[in-house]
């Protein structure tokens, strides 16, 4: 994949795209200022479905924008206001007002992806696989965007806990293939499994290698998947499971695997690794998306 080496100015605002009630549901946008029309990709910030907000990737967002691409890092809602799938519903919501956005953001109404680190890798996946699950689209559309749908042109996970339902088991010492290290705080990693999707039932539903190994119909977006080969929180064969079963279901899946183990890949954007990632994501961004 050929990478742009063209960089742009970045204009970045913090806009309100949702409200319950009194609550505001706010996006940072990261618009290159530009030519255009750029593609758009919705952030998906991590946290184990029940912390952070859109402010986590701000680095790295405004980074992929200054190789032009718009970035809509998004809230939604996480327990105790919401537990699954409130926040599938807000990001539905998000990607259909986005592509009502994007002729004003000198963006591509019809080139929209997701993307996002841990958790939110999770849910960008998820979405790219039922852009038309009921319970994902149930907020009424914005306006202007009767005629729209959550369909994404790609999805980026990056470092995905792709198995809630195997994670859950792995933190509570339940797995014979893999075991979790000395340290990790795995009682937190069961408190957040069950705040957000309370029942072991909506953990395996919601699970993508195990909807397409349940033979569920599903949309399967061209996708890139970046991580280390080690990564404590998030075990390496519901990884391993997950690209086979896209792959197999007939999915376009690239893959690219960091030796070893250490922070974010994106958590120090002067490492070569942070780098690497970042071209990576533009020109797959850019293939798919124009």
């Amino acid at each position: 994949m050929a990478t742009s080496t063209q960089t742009y100015e970045v204009e970045v605002a913090d806009v309100e795209y949702l409200r319950h009630g009194d609550t505001p549901l706010m996006a940072r946008v990261y618009k290159p200022q530009g030519v255009g029309p750029f593609p758009i990709m919705v952030e998906l910030h991590g946290g184990a479905w029940v912390r952070g907000d859109r402010l986590n990737g701000d680095s790295a967002n405004e980074a992929l924008a200054k190789l032009g691409v718009i970035v809509a890092a998004l809230d939604f809602r996480m327990p105790p206001d919401g537990p699954y799938p409130a926040s599938m519903a807000d990001i539905h919501y998000g990607v259909r007002w986005c592509k009502t956005q994007a002729a004003e953001w000198n963006g591509r109404p019809d080139a929209i992806g997701a993307m996002g680190t841990s958790s939110g890798a999770h849910q960008a996946v998820l979405l790219g696989m039922r852009p038309n699950d009921p319970r994902y689209a149930e907020l009424s559309p914005p306006a202007g965007a009767e005629e729209v749908d959550g369909t994404l042109g790609c999805v980026i996970p990056i470092s995905p806990v792709i198995d809630p339902l195997g994670r859950y088991h792995y933190a509570q010492g339940l797995r014979e293939d893999v075991t979790p290290p000395d340290g990790m705080a795995t009682e937190n990693v069961v408190k957040s499994h069950d705040a957000y999707w309370q029942t072991e039932e909506a953990m395996a539903e919601a699970a993508p290698a195990r909807i397409l190994a349940g033979g569920e119909r599903t949309a399967l977006p061209p996708a890139l998947c970046v991580a280390r080969s080690y990564e404590a929180a998030h075990p390496r064969p519901d990884l391993d499971e997950f690209i086979e079963q896209y792959r197999k279901a007939g999915g376009q899946i690239d893959v690219n695997i960091f030796e070893g183990e250490g922070p974010g890949l994106l958590s120090d954007l002067s490492s070569p690794i942070a780098k690497e990632t970042l071209d990576l994501m533009s020109a797959f961004i850019h293939q798919h998306l124009g």
